[in-house]
């Protein structure tokens, strides 16, 4: 069969047929039938402008550049790769080749040849084919611009920044105590408070809200908290106080104790999201539901993580603090604990103090009112009365200062005295993790012994020895969770009291600095009430001269009849002097 007619050659005149025509090249074909490729070349030039990639594609997905390269290098005796050089020229001239745009463009047509069917799909197809100049103008559309950034972006940046996951997702508190009012009778008053809530959780059924709260309520909540979050450092309440509760400057005093305590507790990682203080937060009838909850989970020692594991909570003996930071720790926050209560009593003494000086002038200001009704002198009685009223200005001035250093500096220290103490409860907490870790592997010790007695005794023990052998297993998983308790309640400590020390500088440098604030306002408020007092005085002189020198007179004019009987007193007065 004559390869070259390919008259008869089912695949008809296409580069598939190519391969045939290269057995009598490689048999000893010489330099004359060279001009046969010529032949061939025609009519794959003369296909190639027909444009039907949908036949080619649908026949085999190579490129047609491909299956051209393929069809000089078979046709030459040099070898596959052989006539590139020299056939390379005549293509050109013939047909310059496609484009690195052009066939990217046309392989990712041929990837997708189901989509030749659809006639838009089709139409961009043969465009992408089209061996033109107009193609790269065409298929410019095709590819993006890049997006230009807009203008204001930085600024977005700048008012929006980008915050992690976890910043995003914690909820936001801003808690209000305010409104203290008495209510009952005689026997049974006390203080209640207006607790207002604005948070952005989703727990909560409104994202504002208010109830209305007495002061055990809040002893409950800590009570509650400090049981469910074993070595988690709780923000404690106010203390007690019996005599004086009701004394406007301690309802105060504790408003802004409360406040603190609740917005630190809701800016806590692990106490905001805690059923307790949601239900104090947000409860209608708090009493019933605390009620309720009891009867359920009865709130005790045993409640938390302990009563999870199944573990006893025992006080144990003596604990021996075995690391060596927590000992640190704990004789830091012994010496911390006693110089706050040292300067907490110094502040008491200001407090006192300024207290005093109100009182002080309180009373100056009575004695200056009583002289200044005495007719001894018509121009002395109005700036001892004006003197009074100044000394009741200074009286107010101290008594707000001195409130003012119990809300801002006091109340700073007070309030980290009672942090250490619920510090020294998380210490306790951690402390009795350490001896049920310790008891548990004495009951193990205990359960293994009575193991290896059974095992000497034989087979005669073999029920026994079965039930024994699940009671080790069971103690040896108590060990295990109890020591992983103690360590995990370690690890917490030590955030805890990291914690601590950053909202110790924090809240300290905050309360020093309004402390300064508040007193240097004072004494620019003292400072502008005496210069008005000096400037009325000059002014009221001037009005009201009731003495004038003897020189004042001759040199302006001479004194009139109503004059010189005065000036005469005055004069003799001076010659008494």
């Amino acid at each position: 069969m004559d390869l070259e007619d390919g008259g008869d050659s089912p695949w008809g005149d296409v580069p598939s047929n190519a391969p045939t025509t290269d057995t009598p090249a490689f048999g000893g074909e010489t330099e004359s039938s060279k001009p046969k490729p010529s032949t061939l070349e025609a009519p794959v030039s003369s296909s190639q402008p027909a444009k039907s990639p949908a036949g080619r594609n649908s026949r085999t997905p190579r490129r047609p550049g491909t299956q051209q390269v393929r069809l000089e290098a078979l046709d030459d005796s040099l070898g596959p790769l052989g006539p590139l050089g020299d056939n390379a020229p005549i293509q050109q001239a013939d047909q310059p080749p496609a484009p690195p745009q052009k066939e990217q463009t046309l392989t990712h047509n041929a990837r997708h040849p189901v989509t030749a069917s659809q006639s838009s799909m089709s139409r961009s197809m043969l465009d992408s084919v089209d061996l033109s100049d107009d193609v790269e103008t065409a298929a410019g559309p095709r590819i993006p611009p890049p997006v230009q950034p807009p203008q204001n972006t930085p600024l977005r940046r700048d008012t929006h920044p980008s915050v992690s996951i976890e910043q995003a997702a914690k909820p936001t508190f801003d808690i209000t105590v305010g409104d203290p009012h008495k209510v009952g009778d005689l026997t049974s008053s006390h203080i209640v408070y207006l607790v207002r809530t604005k948070t952005s959780s989703k727990a909560y059924r409104q994202p504002e809200f208010a109830v209305t709260r007495r002061y055990r309520d809040f002893l409950w909540l800590y009570t509650s908290l400090h049981a469910n979050n074993p070595g988690v450092v709780v923000p404690p309440p106010p203390e007690k106080q019996a005599v004086g509760r009701f004394d406007t400057n301690f309802v105060e005093s504790r408003r802004a104790a409360l406040e603190r305590m609740l917005n630190k507790t809701a800016a806590h990682p692990t106490l905001q999201h805690d059923a307790d203080l949601k239900l104090f937060l947000e409860s209608e009838a708090f009493n019933v539901d605390v009620k309720h909850k009891e009867r359920k989970e009865p709130l005790g020692e045993s409640k938390g993580m302990f009563s999870g594991l199944g573990l006893s909570v025992g006080g144990g003996g003596k604990f021996v603090e075995q690391d060596d930071w927590f000992h640190e720790r704990r004789i830091y926050l012994d010496a911390l604990e006693n110089q706050l209560k040292a300067l907490l009593k110094a502040m008491d003494t200001v407090v006192a103090q300024r207290k005093g000086l109100a009182e002080a002038a309180g009373d100056f200001s009575a004695s200056l009112h009583a002289l200044s009704t005495v007719e001894l002198s018509a121009s002395l009685s109005g700036p001892l009365e004006g003197l009074s009223d100044l000394q009741i200005r200074i009286k107010e001035l101290y008594d707000r200062q001195a409130q003012q250093d119990v809300l801002t500096l006091g109340i700073t220290i007070d309030e980290y005295i009672r942090l250490i103490g619920s510090i020294k409860q998380a210490f306790g907490s951690r402390q009795k993790a350490y001896h049920s870790w310790h008891a548990a592997e004495q009951e193990m010790q205990k359960r293994k012994a009575t193991q290896e007695k059974l095992l000497r005794q034989g087979k005669t023990q073999q029920d026994r020895l079965t039930q024994m052998h699940a009671d080790v297993a069971d103690a040896e998983r108590k060990v295990h969770q109890a020591r992983l308790l103690f360590e995990d309640m370690g690890r917490l400590m030590r955030g805890e009291l990291e914690r601590f020390e950053r909202e110790k500088v924090e809240d300290f440098k905050s309360a020093v600095e309004t402390f300064l604030e508040s007193a240097v306002e004072a004494q620019k408020e003292l400072i502008e009430i005496w210069e008005t007092f000096l400037m009325q005085l000059d002014a009221e002189e001037d009005d009201n001269i009731f003495y004038k020198p003897p020189v004042e007179p001759s040199a302006q004019s001479p004194p009139s009849e109503a004059t010189q009987p005065q000036a005469a007193a005055v004069v003799t007065a001076e010659d008494d002097d």
